[in-house]
């Protein structure tokens, strides 16, 4: 059971105060909370997490593609997808995107955290932070760990498409992958989900457990963070109609996500001082690279028609299927209900040269057309490709001075050409694995397909088809030099009692899902804070 925001007793003083209850806001404000010296706010915009759609694993059919416990934001027209807006679901629920997200457990691989090239970063040392955080039920080993708050399983009712989506890639020539997390990433396989007993295990779930020195406040929309001098000393919110003021003694940190946290700063004053002065905002510290460095993976979705009634569609038939699998669910936990859509996957190169693999692999039970929001009839299957290491960079500014107005969201996806480059190849690999003769019983012809097989068609096609596949980071960068963000203990730069965690962080995107990242962000800021060097 969650902590329950109608707990909060009114009380406006406390020694933290924790903006953003998602994956790595619930951590570090639930790690705070065991220290029974002090006294922790947590706060989130969004509702309590009572809704089934958020702990029924397919319930996120109803959550990413609508504004349900969804901010569902849009993106400033993108010059190289044909000035399409993008669509950028994340989770407005207690829990975050870890509440509505497809629970895949992935990491990246040791080279990307080397890479961030941080003191207290490289991968040696955020290991045992991801390990201190899971709980697998496959058992500890060198890789994993167990008893801690984050469940990690293997699906408890895998749909028996999946299985011929990996043989028809180890049919390509690719290697079998039982662990993305293991001593290599490469290969093809099934993903291990954070659910526990055949339900979502959010971050809310892991780490909220109703202390009494926590206090989680829903329905409070942050505004600005409060400073006397240069030191935070609390956050004012929007809540029930009114203005509050939440006091930190100690600090405030900010983990609102990629998107808001650097909005929060902004309107806080804190970001490149010209556009704050054209907002009218008070310059508390020019600070130029506040929402910039945003990063994403950008993804293509090949779809597939099928007469498969094993797969997720639309039909009467589909519908008596539900029907009796949704009784299925509520007596056992078990089905069609439990699965996360995207079942299986593979992190493979499309070059045998490289080091690592340079794309993932979505395989998902369903037609995704357009983040799922172009319901189609019928049956089907989709296989999402992004290239992991994208080399375009974009921005999050303010929109208005109004701290309830969304931020602008401009991504750049394929401002480099590389990254379009990878795609083409990583397409083609897709394209190829669907071919294979072992989905030939369930596969119908390709929706959508290119009007050919040459590289202008195809690049025509994920111009008009491409996305985001949900991985956004960067905007707050932590870094040794005097122009990030952040230094490597979370601090906000120039300023006092004001720290960051979540994926804003991040100097370079992981190759992966980025929900066990911002875990493991949230572990290691609460040790940080805890002891501050």
């Amino acid at each position: 059971m969650t902590s329950d925001g109608d707990q909060y007793s009114g009380a406006g003083e406390f020694d933290y105060v924790v903006v953003g209850a998602g994956s790595a806001g619930c951590a570090v404000a639930g790690r705070l909370a065991e220290d029974k010296g002090v006294t922790v706010a947590l706060l989130e915009a969004g509702p309590r997490d009572w809704s089934p759609f958020v702990h029924v694993p397919a319930g996120v059919i109803a959550t990413v593609p609508t504004h349900h416990c969804n901010w569902a934001f849009k993106t400033e027209p993108q010059a190289a997808l044909d000035g399409r807006r993008g669509y950028q679901p994340r989770g407005r629920v207690l829990g975050g995107s870890s509440a509505i997200n497809a629970m895949i457990y992935t990491r990246g691989v040791p080279q990307d955290y080397d890479a961030w090239a941080v003191p207290g970063w490289s991968w040696d040392e955020v290991l045992p932070y991801f390990k201190r955080a899971e709980h697998n039920e496959r058992g500890a080993d060198d890789w994993h760990g167990v008893g801690g708050p984050l469940n990690v399983a293997d699906l408890r009712s895998p749909n028996r498409v999946p299985q011929m989506f990996v043989d028809a890639a180890l049919a390509c020539g690719y290697p079998r992958n039982d662990d993305f997390n293991g001593s290599t990433q490469e290969g093809v396989g099934f993903y291990q989900v954070t659910q526990k007993d055949g339900r979502r295990w959010s971050a809310a779930r892991a780490y909220l457990h109703g202390q009494g020195n926590l206090a989680v406040l829903t329905d409070a929309h942050a505004t600005r963070v409060l400073f006397e001098g240069n030191r935070a000393t609390g956050v004012e919110i929007r809540r029930g109609g009114g203005r509050q003021v939440l006091r930190a003694r100690r600090e405030v940190i900010l983990s609102a996500g990629a998107f808001q946290s650097p909005q929060l700063l902004m309107l806080s004053g804190i970001g490149p001082a010209a556009t704050l002065r054209s907002l009218g905002i008070p310059v508390l510290r020019d600070c130029p690279a506040v929402g910039q460095n945003l990063q994403d993976h950008v993804d293509y979705v090949a779809l597939y028609g099928s007469r498969s009634r094993d797969l997720v569609g639309i039909s009467l038939g589909g519908a008596a299927k539900v029907a009796g699998e949704a009784v299925r669910y509520l007596a056992t936990r078990n089905g069609m209900l439990s699965t996360n859509y995207a079942e299986a996957g593979g992190f493979l190169k499309t070059d045998p040269g490289l080091s690592q693999p340079d794309i993932q692999l979505h395989f998902v039970i369903g037609l995704v057309d357009d983040h799922a929001r172009n319901w189609r009839l019928g049956h089907g299957m989709s296989l999402h490709v992004c290239p992991l290491r994208p080399a375009s960079r974009g921005e999050v500014t303010l929109a208005s001075a109004d701290p309830l107005a969304r931020p602008r969201i401009d991504p750049r996806f394929l401002s480099a050409p590389g990254d379009m480059a990878t795609l083409l190849k990583g397409v083609r690999i897709a394209r190829r694995i669907m071919a294979g003769a072992a989905l030939a019983p369930v596969r119908d012809a390709e929706i959508n397909a290119p009007r050919d097989d040459g590289d202008d068609a195809l690049a025509d096609a994920i111009r008009a088809r491409a996305d985001t596949i949900y991985h956004p980071v960067g905007t707050c960068r932590m870094g040794t030099d005097g122009a990030s963000v952040v230094d490597p203990e979370l601090r906000v730069r120039g300023v006092a009692g004001l720290r960051i965690a979540d994926a804003s962080i991040m100097p370079r995107l992981i190759a992966g899902n980025t929900s066990a990242p911002c875990v493991m962000i949230g572990e290691k800021a609460a040790d940080l804070i805890r002891s501050p060097l």
